[in-house]
């Protein structure tokens, strides 16, 4: 990091003067490696005890723990360490750290990761030393940890109704996101975050009398927002190439994050479940249930690739080096029509004040005409698009460690985090990577069963409609009864890790859509021997409610 653009850089990361997350993205865009990143930021850590960094937006969460109120519980004294990642993610959790400390008279160290060493550490200390009382988790996690007995159920603590504890409703969590907080019928994790990936658009492109007419004419069908992938290919194809108003003068149809190691297998998963769930086929998306076969190498899986290829074409030739800042500030910029993602875009587009704050649109993603059964091969035609919610991501949360000595002290701390008072700021503010899943953070005039109110998101610089649109996507994606299975087994990351390989590889015509399928399929088959084919089973069925 020799170059003056480089040290600029680094300076103003020091000085506070950009966040963790705009440093990290503008050191990828130079071109850096992820060795030269992680270097830096080792070399100007983020401490544990250091104050709370501010994330944007206005005031704060209100206080819901008044000082000395948990001072009969008996905490005083005591020590509470937990572990997160060190990303946005980790913002409330040390705002949240004097009014834990005041309430309760314990002491609450916390120890930031790097995401790539978070979940290894974990395990490590979990098998050894036991130092964590709790940890933030991605849901993908929580297969090894409960396979190995390294968490406890939080039931008893919830079902206290002493007032011991901070209180939260579990149930205001959507559905497709309480899944997630289970396994094997008890509750694990305390609700925090929630990721899905929902369809971003420009709202005023769409809606532009010009573009309508132009598109009517040349595709026979209204321009609107995609209800099928097919639509979307389509729009995308018609505006590539198009000025969008952005700095790029001939624009793109979509902006996507496709490098390697940079998180684009979970671009495909979103748009494949359409084509592999439905109504007849709920939970058979990864592996057979009965032997553990994979199945990615299914029909449904080759209609969704072929799509994924479809659509590449539509974004910029860069988008196959692409982290996920790179393709987020593409389309924020203004340079594309669609971007699909987590809840992170609309929120930067507030924060930013990007060209497209109040130009942008959100939707749950698109769905198909038909899916095909992995197992049996039958296909289902249907007569409205079969749309597929996904909670695709980490949906960041936090779990207590079973061998704790204090679990009651870490349950009223990831509590205190949970009560809807807190969440509701937490998921207007957007900044602080914790986003919309639960009913009291979206407005009864978008969802009727909502108890939230559009002031917390205005109260943020959110344009209305933005706002509205984006929770009510977020709604019907973790309401809808289709959902894609989520892989919570162990060695979850490493399944997908080929997935992402394989992926690439048909970017750049290494290989066919079926040789990369075939082949990712191999990969899957060679990950469930290193794990043990039975354990895998056993785990699978469990995480699936089999």
């Amino acid at each position: 990091m020799a170059d003056q653009r480089s040290r600029e850089l680094v300076d103003a990361f020091v000085q506070g003067r950009i966040d963790r997350r705009s440093f990290v993205r503008g050191a990828m865009a130079m071109g850096l490696s992820l060795a030269a990143v992680g270097q830096a930021l080792r070399a100007v850590p983020v401490l544990a005890q250091d104050p709370a960094p501010a994330a944007g937006g206005a005031g704060a969460a209100p206080v819901v723990a008044q000082p000395g109120s948990a001072s009969a519980a008996g905490w005083a004294g005591k020590e509470l360490t937990v572990q997160s990642i060190d990303d946005s993610v980790l913002i409330p959790w040390r705002e949240v750290r004097e009014e834990f400390e005041a309430a309760t008279g314990a002491k609450l160290t916390i120890v930031a990761d790097p995401i790539g060493d978070a979940f290894p550490r974990l395990l490590d200390d979990a098998a050894a030393g036991q130092r964590f009382d709790a940890a933030m988790i991605g849901m993908w996690w929580l297969g090894d940890l409960v396979a190995g007995d390294f968490v406890r159920s939080y039931d008893e603590f919830y079902d206290d109704t002493t007032g011991k504890f901070p209180a939260f409703t579990y149930e205001d969590e959507l559905p497709g996101m309480r899944a997630l907080r289970e396994y094997g019928g008890q509750k694990y994790v305390v609700p925090y975050d929630a990721d899905g990936q929902v369809l971003y658009y420009r709202r005023d492109l769409l809606a532009d009398p010009a573009h309508m007419e132009a598109f009517q004419a040349e595709y026979g069908k209204p321009l609107g927002v995609p209800q099928t992938w097919q639509d979307l290919r389509d729009i995308a194809k018609y505006f590539t190439g198009k000025p969008l108003g952005g700095p790029e003068q001939a624009g793109h149809g979509i902006s996507m994050h496709l490098k390697v190691g940079g998180q684009g297998m979970f671009h495909y998963m979103s748009l494949a479940a359409p084509f592999v769930v439905g109504p007849e086929n709920p939970k058979l998306f990864w592996f057979d249930p009965d032997n553990m076969d994979p199945l990615v190498g299914s029909e449904g899986h080759r209609r969704a690739m072929e799509l994924y290829l479809e659509l590449v074409q539509y974004g910029p030739p860069a988008m196959g080096g692409w982290a996920l800042g790179e393709a987020w500030d593409y389309f924020l910029q203004g340079n594309a029509v669609f971007t699909y993602s987590w809840g992170d875009v609309a929120a930067l587009a507030v924060e930013r004040n990007s060209f497209v704050k109040g130009k942008v649109g959100t939707a749950p993603l698109p769905g198909t005409m038909a899916y095909v059964n992995p197992k049996t091969g039958e296909e289902y035609v249907t007569q409205t698009p079969n749309l597929v919610g996904n909670t695709t991501g980490g949906s960041w949360a936090g779990v207590i460690m079973k061998a704790s000595e204090n679990p009651d002290l870490a349950y009223y701390f990831l509590a205190l985090t949970a009560t809807e008072q807190k969440q509701r700021f937490f998921a207007a503010r957007g900044t602080d990577g914790v986003d919309p899943g639960r009913l009291s953070q979206m407005p009864p005039t978008v969802v009727p069963e909502g108890t939230g109110n559009i002031e917390d998101y205005t109260a943020q610089g959110w344009v209305a409609q933005d706002a509205e649109e984006y929770v009510k996507a977020y709604y019907d994606n973790y309401q809808n009864p289709n959902q894609l299975p989520f892989l919570r087994i162990p060695g979850t990351f490493d399944y997908w890790t080929q997935m992402d390989v394989r992926l690439s590889e048909t970017l750049t015509a290494e290989t066919t859509p079926e040789d990369a399928l075939a082949q990712m399929a191999q990969d899957f088959r060679d990950i469930n021997d290193r794990y043990g084919v039975e354990q895998q089973l056993e785990v699978y069925k469990k995480s699936l409610g089999l």
